[in-house]
């Protein structure tokens, strides 16, 4: 640690820490300040263990979006077809499962496997056609948009009465006991992640202490330890006196654990970083660029139809208006969690913290009773807001 940051107190390290990696801090600053307005202004009612436990659940299915985006993001590419093609595979699915009789276990496959071909088309015109990202996404769009039309001009909805399904999005872990009054199960989660975050960033420092990397002090270390503890031991909490932990949470952490494995311990994730922060350097080191692309686009085909599958699941129901809007709340989520528009910067977790920023917001706002068009005028300042503190940021940097 330099001289520099030896010679500031606790706080005055703990603030310069919050200046210093603002882009990482910003959403989480969101994310408290929405909290505590919306828990005033509904006398509580938002910060009730069960509108917290639907609010996780109604963000699932964008968080798994954002947390592929941000790979096309980083990249320096976009995917604007991502709300409709995942409103399509819905409908695909529940046609499948409804009307053909096809087992559910056989379904999801298949479309993810879809989800994976039409990525993998997106890719291929992009990187062998040299269609720009925003054209090719935005046609996808249209063409998607016209055949979840198609596929629901029948009946308009078509309903799931397949509570295996429908239990993905809506059904909860089975309890292994009460402990007080509260599910055994989440408790013993939450002390399980707090278990590993600390022996994960304890390991972290000692390995950056051994290179000679600049780390924070101890007693700032130990306080952002406990903060961190403590806010996933309340949402354990939160959990436990509800229903417990919901399948939604077990699929987004699983999405989110692969993911950021990919990206912070995998050559794959350098070489993404790579490419969006200056793709010739990338291929003039070697980096097929296109494959790089191509996985991007492969990777959010896959998690637009796991989103795709959540939404159907979450709503018991495919209808035509399924995925409107989805790709602009996935890109928002991403922005709003930090990835640069520049490209080359950002990390899933923030993204999934972006996303539940974004469903806080609406969350809150429909339980105050606001009306819809207000609602996306307040998303669209939240974006702006979002993307010229980026930009502001990058600005100062140089």
């Amino acid at each position: 640690m330099n001289t520099e940051l030896k010679q500031r107190s606790v706080l005055g390290e703990l603030l310069w820490m919050l200046k210093s990696h603002i882009r990482d801090y910003a959403m989480f600053i969101a994310l408290a300040a929405i909290f505590v307005i919306f828990g005033i202004a509904t006398g509580g009612i938002f910060l009730s263990p069960r509108n917290i436990t639907n609010l996780i659940n109604q963000t699932g299915y964008i968080a798994v979006m954002a947390v592929a985006m941000t790979l096309i993001l980083i990249i320096c590419e976009i995917d604007l077809s991502v709300g409709y093609v995942s409103g399509f595979l819905g409908a695909v699915a529940a046609i499948m499962m409804v009307r053909w009789g096809v087992s559910m276990w056989i379904v999801i496959p298949v479309i993810l496997i879809f989800g994976v071909v039409i990525g993998a088309a997106k890719g291929l015109i992009v990187t062998k056609m040299g269609v720009p990202a925003f054209v090719t996404t935005l046609a996808f769009e249209f063409a998607f948009r016209g055949l979840l039309s198609l596929a629901t001009s029948k009946s308009g909805t078509i309903p799931i009465h397949i509570d295996a399904f429908n239990n993905i999005s809506n059904g909860f872990v089975p309890n292994i006991g009460q402990i007080g009054g509260m599910h055994a199960l989440s408790l013993v989660v939450g002390a399980a992640v707090i278990v590993l975050m600390v022996v994960s960033k304890i390991k972290n420092r000692k390995k950056l202490q051994k290179y000679n990397f600049e780390v924070s002090s101890k007693p700032v270390f130990i306080i952002t330890l406990v903060f961190m503890a403590v806010i996933i031991g309340a949402v354990a909490v939160i959990l436990s006196l509800y229903r417990g932990l919901s399948w939604t949470i077990v699929i987004v952490a699983v999405v989110v654990l692969a993911y950021s494995f990919l990206m912070e311990k995998t050559r794959l994730g350098r070489h993404i970083y790579g490419v969006g922060g200056n793709a010739e350097a990338a291929r003039l080191a070697g980096i097929n660029v296109e494959n790089i692309r191509m996985f991007a686009f492969c990777s959010l085909g896959l998690m637009t139809a796991l989103g795709g599958l959540l939404f159907a699941s979450r709503m018991q129901a495919a209808s035509t208006t399924a995925g409107a809007g989805f790709e602009l709340d996935a890109i928002a989520s991403c922005y709003i969690g930090g990835t640069s528009t520049s490209g080359g910067i950002g990390k899933v977790t923030n993204s999934v913290v972006g996303a539940l920023v974004i469903m806080s917001l609406t969350n809150g706002l429909n339980l105050l009773g606001v009306g819809i068009a207000y609602q996306y005028i307040v998303k669209g300042v939240i974006f702006i807001a979002a993307v010229a503190f980026d930009v502001y940021n990058r600005k100062k940097a140089k």
